[in-house]
This record gives C-alpha cells, sequence and structure tokens, in this order.
C-alpha cells in the first residue's frame, strides 16, 4: 500500500504538528534528516547543534513509541547526500510513497526548496500550515496593510484580545497594557541568582556530542557541558522551574547585566519554543496562571508575554511580509567586516568580553546584551548588517532565520530604515555603565569621551551620529542627539571623530571563515 511521507525539520518538534495531525500512523512514513547543508549555512555554535540533533533524535523516538514509522537519516550515515531534497529522494527509493506532506516550513529558503519538490521529484507535494503561532501570516498581512509604520505596540494590543491573556473583557488587567517603564532597574550589588537549571545528557546526548566534536572540529563550542534539555518533559521542566524560582524578579531586572552571571532571572525556554518542545500559547498559559495565583507580580508577567504573544509574533510576520530581499537591505550603507574578537571575546572592553565569552561557551546571551552590547558596537562601527545577521545565526542557540534575522538586520542594525524599530538602538557607554556592572572593572573609563583610556562606545556614538547625519536627522527620536552634536565644541567634535576613526582602523576583520 502506498504511503504518504511526512518530512519534518529540527524546529518542528511538536507533536500537534498540522502534517501529522491530518495523518495516521498506518498510512504514513515520516522522514527525519540531519542533512550537512543545513548545518553549514553559516558556522553554527556546536551546542546548537548538539542541542537540535539530540532534540531530533529523541523525539523520533517518541514518534516510534505512539507507533508512527519513521525513516530516520543521521549526519554519519555514509549514504547521506547533505540536502534536504536529496534525502527525500533516496527515501522515495525506500518506501512506496504516493504524496509528501509536510508542515510549512518556518525559513523562506527552505520553503522556497520544498515548494520545488514536486516538479523535481515527480510526486505530489502538499504543505500543511504552520499553526503553531499566535496570530496567522494572513491575519498579519492584513494588519500591515495599508500602514505607513509598524508598531509591535499596536500588533501586541491585538494579540492581547485575541488571546485574552491578562484581559478583563475588553481591557487590560489593572488598567495597562504595557509595564515595561518597571522593567528596567540596574543591578544590585551583591544580587543573589537561582543557579540555571541543568540536565544531564542521556545516551542518545552523548552520541550526538560525540558525532558534532568528530563532524565539526574547528567549531566554536566546547560541548562536554552540554546541559541543555533535548525533550519535551525537559523543556516543561524549564518552564516549571523559571515560574518557581525566577518569574518574580525577571520583569524588574531583565534588562540588567551582571559580570560572571550569563543567566540571572532569564527563563533560557526560548530554544524550547522556537524548536518547538513547547508551545507559545501554552507557555503564556501557564504564566499568567502565576499572576492570577498570586505568585508573580503584573511587570514580570506581562513583560514576559509581551516578548511572546507581542514581539515574536510580531518578527515572524515582518519576516515574511518581506522576505524575500529584507536579508539584504542595508539603509544605512554600513560595510564593515565583523571584527575578529566576536569570534573569541579577546577584548579589553569588559562588555563586550563578557556578553561574548558568555555567547562562545553558552551559545546564549539575553536581549539586552545582544541588543545594546553586541549590536549596538556593530552599529556603530557600521558592520554590514548581513554580517551581524550570519553571526547571530551562527551563535545563539534560539536562532532560526525567521526570529533572528528581523531582531538583528531590523532592530538592532537598523538595516531596513525604521520599518522594524521606530529609532536605531545606539548609544554610548552611559548605558552600558547605567544598566551592567561591566565598567567597574574595564581598562577603558566610561566617564572619559576623549584620550586613550576613553570609552570607545563614547566616541563611536557621536561618530555614528554624524556620519549618517543625512538619513538620520529627520528622526524625530533623534532629535535631541543632534541638537547636542551640533552645539559642541568644534574641537571636542573633530577630536571624538578622529579618535572614532583611529579605534575603527585598528580592528582586525572577522575570521569566520575558520570557523566553517
Amino acid at each position: 500500500m502506498s504511503k504518504v511521507l511526512i518530512p519534518i525539520f529540527a524546529d518542528q518538534l511538536s507533536h500537534t504538528l498540522s502534517s501529522l495531525a491530518v495523518s495516521e500512523p498506518e498510512e504514513s512514513v515520516i522522514l527525519m534528516m540531519e542533512v550537512m547543508n543545513e548545518a553549514t549555512t553559516v558556522p553554527h555554535h556546536r551546542t546548537k547543534l548538539v542541542f537540535l540533533f539530540s532534540a531530533m533524535r529523541h523525539f523520533c523516538e517518541e514518534l516510534r513509541q505512539q507507533g508512527w514509522d519513521v525513516d530516520y537519516v543521521k549526519l554519519s550515515d555514509g549514504k547521506n547526500e547533505g540536502t534536504f531534497r536529496k534525502e527525500v529522494q533516496r527515501a522515495l527509493g525506500r518506501h512506496d510513497i504516493d504524496q509528501i506532506r509536510v508542515c510549512e516550513p518556518s525559513v523562506y529558503r527552505v520553503l522556497k526548496d520544498v515548494q520545488g519538490w514536486e516538479a523535481a521529484l515527480g510526486v505530489s507535494v502538499s504543505i500543511t500550515p504552520d499553526d503553531r503561532f499566535i496570530a496567522t501570516k494572513d491575519e498579519f498581512f492584513d494588519w500591515a496593510e495599508d500602514r505607513k509604520s509598524f508598531r509591535m505596540e499596536n500588533f501586541y494590543h491585538e494579540m492581547r484580545r485575541k488571546t485574552g491573556l491578562l484581559m478583563e473583557g475588553d481591557k487590560p488587567v489593572e488598567g495597562k497594557w504595557n509595564f515595561d517603564k518597571e522593567n528596567r532597574m540596574p543591578p544590585k550589588d551583591k544580587m543573589k541568582f537561582p543557579d540555571a537549571l541543568k540536565f544531564k545528557p542521556d545516551s542518545i546526548t552523548h552520541d550526538v556530542i560525540e558525532m558534532v566534536k568528530s563532524q565539526f572540529e574547528t567549531r566554536l563550542g566546547d560541548v562536554n557541558g552540554f546541559f541543555y534539555a533535548v525533550t519535551r518533559e525537559g523543556a516543561l521542566k524549564s518552564l516549571e522551574y523559571f515560574i518557581k524560582n525566577q518569574l518574580e524578579k525577571f520583569g524588574d531586572y531583565q534588562d540588567a547585566m551582571v559580570s560572571d552571571q550569563p543567566f540571572m532571572f532569564h527563563s533560557l525556554i526560548s530554544p524550547y519554543i522556537n524548536a518547538g518542545l513547547l508551545s507559545p500559547l501554552e507557555v503564556c498559559e501557564q504564566i499568567e496562571a502565576a499572576y492570577q495565583d498570586g505568585k508573580a507580580p503584573i511587570n514580570s508577567v506581562e513583560g514576559y508575554i509581551r516578548q511572546i504573544i507581542g514581539w515574536r509574533e510580531y518578527v515572524r510576520g515582518i519576516y515574511w511580509l518581506k522576505m524575500p530581499g529584507y536579508d539584504t537591505q542595508n539603509y544605512l550603507e554600513a560595510d564593515l567586516k565583523l571584527p575578529d574578537f566576536y569570534w573569541t571575546g579577546e577584548t579589553d572592553m569588559r562588555c563586550l568580553s563578557q556578553t561574548i565569552s558568555q555567547t562562545l561557551e553558552y551559545a546564549y546571551a539575553h536581549h539586552i546584551q545582544r541588543l545594546m552590547i553586541t549590536g549596538n558596537f556593530a552599529l556603530l562601527i557600521g558592520v554590514d548588517p548581513y554580517d551581524v545577521h550570519e553571526w547571530y545565526l551562527s551563535v545563539y542557540l534560539d536562532a532560526f532565520e525567521w526570529v533572528e534575522l528581523p531582531n538583528t538586520l531590523g532592530m538592532s542594525q537598523y538595516g531596513d530604515g525604521g520599518l522594524l524599530g521606530s529609532k536605531p538602538y545606539a548609544s554610548s557607554g552611559s548605558y552600558i555603565n547605567r544598566m551592567s556592572n561591566y565598567c567597574k572593572d574595564c581598562a577603558y573609563n566610561v566617564k572619559d569621551r576623549v584620550g586613550e583610556k576613553a570609552c570607545p562606545y563614547n566616541s563611536l556614538y557621536w561618530h555614528f551620529l554624524d556620519r549618517n547625519k543625512e538619513k538620520l536627522q529627520g528622526n524625530n527620536r533623534l532629535a535631541m542627539p543632534y541638537r547636542n552634536l551640533e552645539n559642541m565644541d568644534k574641537e571636542v567634535r573633530q577630536e571624538l571623530i578622529e579618535n572614532a576613526n583611529k579605534f575603527i582602523e585598528s580592528l582586525k576583520p572577522s575570521m569566520a571563515k575558520d570557523y566553517l
């Protein structure tokens, strides 16, 4: 009897996947593929590869226990041809297949590949919608239609109404949609943080670790200390742990940064949501329940829910609205190569050293570290936003193109000219000093604007405004900085620009090719 072939990708590890929901085990063959082409699109961190491959293998075993026939192709299989299309073609030769049924891929490049399978492989292909998001693509497109600007806050209100989360009828609980002003507390001295929940690798994960070490010798990441969850059960435990131990103070300190404290009050569950082990709605419902039960304050709960049903849904909509072509936008015409220390963490700037070093160790940094440390620096010196995008996609455990690209190119690098964010997220060292303790032990002095020991962010900030004046001075949110620039003493201004130019010229270009 002919069967349906159901390919499942690494970020589709959900038992509620739409392609499974409309299929029966006895009529189907599931195909899961570890392919070199996807592992080498960028030099992915080895921790990320271990997480995805191990999560895939565990999901495969769960499906088999439920009665599904799973054809699993490991990266190390001798006949593995390295691409989705070629592995699907090989599977057609192993099984009697009359059609392919696949849940819509999350990445534009993969979707275009899948859309070409029918003509290339000579078999009927049906694509089921990815219904694991709050908003459908069409809902976002309808919302965006005829708008001159897209602002997440307006979209977020619609998602609150749709889900009913933190709502009392048609109004938000406690009378406000957004409590973000209460979520900007700097760190306090001698703060104590709960330990991150860590999972001991099982035999499957150990096998993956050894395979990744063998296949990707030059990649970043010491995977011997791998501790992330790789199953839905583990992901649920991580969510429970966050709610019990971290959610209460998450809101207050979600923007704070502390030396040698990479996790603080953050949940570490974004990789599990993005890979499909947790659904965004179930996460938000459990977070809301903590508020309703009096176990977490509204600023923490609302802030967390906004990141998921607001920002996460919003950037997904932007991605599909603007692809193809969004990835090559470069409004500020930035053309510098990413400095080499993004791959080593070896820099005297403590904020960058701390953020990059923990990124290289854990494949993790929280959103302010990404936006206002590594992203801000790349923006200030004028790195090509595509290079920044590739670095973020490479090094972060939760980075899939649909969510990472708009956050990096749009929000962080202003490559889309303000489509996603209303202004460039550029700052001098003062913001970093206010929201972290990084500056305390830095080789540079955050209080100095000029001189050998002056914080580079300070001169780079004014250099950024000066060189992008033609494109940015009309932005209302930058009116005050540009007034300050115009009123600045000419000699001081010239010294700042010269110091910034000298610093930029001293930077060594990226070594990304060495990690492929």
